[in-house]
């Protein structure tokens, strides 16, 4: 099966991420077609980058904290980024995530639910340009959520009823192409791999 990673994007306090990647975890756990796991970046307490070599050159890290973020990422086939809009971008908190990482990225796809006053659009467009850098594919469809309609008061999650759809529609992408891509790394690397998904 199918193994997909919804991260929560956020870390401050008071953070809005977390309702919200609980949302889509639990929307997404229902669908049987791969299995969905949360991951929040908060739990790793990533510093600001401090590896001395680039992720793209190697993975020869120096810190612990390091070593267990790409444990955590690697086994994953494709990710949801979940993600607030700061400034019409996304949060340094998960540019540096992303950033300390490159090969456990490489060839697998990737979703974007974005959330701000104008659902967000401008961070989850960003990612776009973050993530092909780090050589994934991103789907289409996203979901935006906006501050004003989807949460009461700017603060309780209360999601429309059409983001439902909006997200399944996005699934529906990003499994597909996971197991797409799931494919071409097998046969990069025979040695890692895995039964493909069925049903796509």
């Amino acid at each position: 099966m199918l193994q997909i990673a919804i991260i929560i994007g956020s870390t401050r306090p008071g953070r809005q991420s977390e309702a919200v990647g609980r949302w889509a975890h639990d929307l997404a756990s229902r669908r049987g077609d791969a299995h969905y796991d949360l991951l929040d970046i908060a739990e790793y307490q990533l510093p600001v980058l401090d590896e001395p070599v680039p992720a793209a050159m190697g993975e020869d890290y120096q810190h612990s904290h390091t070593r267990a973020w790409s444990a955590a990422v690697s086994p994953y086939d494709g990710y949801v980024f979940v993600t607030p809009e700061y400034n019409h971008s996304t949060t340094p908190a998960l540019k540096n995530a992303l950033d300390y990482l490159f090969h456990e990225w490489n060839d697998k796809a990737c979703g974007f639910i974005s959330f701000g006053l104008q659902g967000g659009v401008r961070a989850a467009e960003h990612l776009r340009q973050i993530t092909g850098e780090l050589a994934m594919a991103d789907v289409r469809t996203s979901v935006a959520l906006s501050l004003f309609h989807d949460f009461n008061q700017m603060r309780q999650f209360a999601p429309d009823e059409h983001h439902t759809a909006t997200l399944h529609r996005m699934l529906d992408q990003l499994t597909n192409w996971a197991t797409a891509l799931r494919a071409i790394r097998t046969t990069e690397n025979p040695a890692t791999a895995q039964p493909l998904a069925s049903g796509l």
